[in-house]
């Protein structure tokens, strides 16, 4: 083989052809379920959702789209299932490591290489006969598995950090609804002051009777809450609280048109966070504005970015500076705490969601009327200031995790084409990675 390989030395395109009705319920992947640039899968499908042929793929191959290569849609296949024809199933010949082969593919000069000899102007698809040619330094088995090891930890580091993540969110969000939405605290304070219970909260009356400590707060946080409802026009709500619309608590500010700020060249530029950003992060296809925009359109990391046209979503901002583009809101509060509006925005999410899709036309949206008609429960401001010593550490700990995700990924991707080439050596790459988890 000599001093360099070529890529048809080291994979083989997997061609497995399947239809969906005779695989049975199996995971479907299709472009859309792979994120673009960052090596993740963000979802999957059915196979019972498909039709038409699909390609069948094994657990560990590694998954390449390759239509519009450019998006860099590279993954290795969590469990197996079928893909879409758009994709390339791909495994190491022998001699070769399947997690080298994957950071190989995930490099930017193949995506690169993979992109340039793409056929197609509207619609271009990388063509096997083409990124075969392309060529590394060879390298021996165990550099390969070293340099699969190194870059996988820093992976395995990130992907540890989002279920964390996952498991955050699910307890600063049950705690949320317990206090806010079920009000819990005072079902129970009702209950051992004999006050009465609402029908609405019998159920969890009955369970709170038949277990008094079910609850598990603390005396000197459940004393904050009242021991008796009163009527609203949300119902029954906890004494001395008050109904309030979504933009009471919080401000709901629209971007702006970036392409009137666009960058000139050489000018620094920040990237223009669209809806596809919040999806996604900022990619190498994210367009660019001037930096000179007025302060309040800046997004910064831990900022709240609601999106109310086209995909409805939600979302704590981690990818760093950037322009607010129209479509989005960028939600703050001088006086309610970051968790405290972004959960309410997250109660309210599903709703706003329906509204957008139930328009007639293409790009559904909500508009400034619902967020005043969506209405919240809040307590006053020394509750919320000591319940916020609760819920805002899971809410931090969650925008920490991100920021550290983001850096991790920054590193492997510095680290990856020079590992990839040969140009640093394994074990001083090894100590520097160990330093930084």
């Amino acid at each position: 083989m000599g001093s360099e390989v070529s890529f048809g030395e080291v994979a083989q395109l997997v061609r497995e052809v399947v239809h969906p009705e005779k695989v049975g319920d199996v995971p479907y992947i299709g472009l859309e379920h792979i994120e673009e640039g960052t090596l993740r899968l963000a979802s999957y499908g059915s196979s019972n959702s498909v039709t038409s042929a699909k390609f069948r793929f094994r657990k560990g191959d590694i998954l390449f789209g390759k239509l519009r290569p450019y998006f860099r849609k590279v993954i290795r296949a969590p469990f197996d299932g079928v893909c879409s024809t758009d994709i390339w199933v791909i495994r190491a010949k022998n001699g070769f490591n399947q997690g080298y082969l994957y950071y190989w593919m995930a490099a930017y000069d193949f995506v690169d290489f993979a992109s340039k000899g793409s056929e197609g102007t509207r619609m271009p698809r990388a063509k096997w006969e083409h990124v075969s040619r392309f060529t590394r330094k060879f390298l021996n088995l165990d550099e390969q598995r070293a340099i699969a090891h190194i870059l996988g930890t820093l992976d395995d580091k990130i992907e540890l950090n989002r279920k964390m993540n996952e498991t955050l969110e699910t307890m600063a969000q049950t705690l949320f609804k317990s206090w806010f939405v079920d009000f819990d605290p005072v079902v129970v304070n009702a209950l051992r002051a004999g006050n009465p219970i609402p029908e609405k909260f019998a159920r969890a009356a009955a369970h709170y009777r038949k277990n008094p400590e079910a609850l598990g707060l603390p005396d000197h946080i459940l004393r904050l809450f009242p021991d008796r409802f009163v009527d609203s026009e949300l119902g029954p709500i906890p004494e001395g609280w008050e109904v309030k619309s979504l933009d009471n608590i919080a401000s709901f500010l629209n971007g702006i048109a970036c392409q009137k700020y666009p960058a000139a060249p050489g000018e620094p530029s920040l990237p223009v966070i669209k809806i596809r950003e919040l999806r996604q992060g900022i990619s190498e296809s994210t367009d660019k504005a001037t930096v000179n925009v007025p302060e309040k359109y800046i997004v910064d990391d831990g900022d709240i970015l609601f999106s109310w046209s086209g995909t409805i979503m939600l979302t704590i901002w981690t990818q760093g500076k950037g322009v607010l583009n129209q479509h989005i809101f960028k939600v703050t509060s001088d006086i309610y705490p970051k968790w405290f509006y972004f959960y309410w925005i997250k109660f309210h999410l599903n709703k706003f969601q329906q509204i957008a899709s139930d328009k007639a036309t293409t790009m559904g949206h909500i508009k400034r009327h619902h967020l005043s008609e969506s209405k919240i429960i809040t307590p006053d401001s020394n509750i919320l200031r000591i319940l916020t010593t609760y819920i805002a550490p899971f809410f931090e700990k969650v925008i920490s995790n991100a920021l550290e995700s983001r850096k991790l990924s920054q590193l492997r991707d510095t680290l990856l084409p020079k590992l990839i080439s040969g140009e640093l050596r394994v074990k001083d790459v090894e100590r520097f990675v160990e330093g930084k988890l």
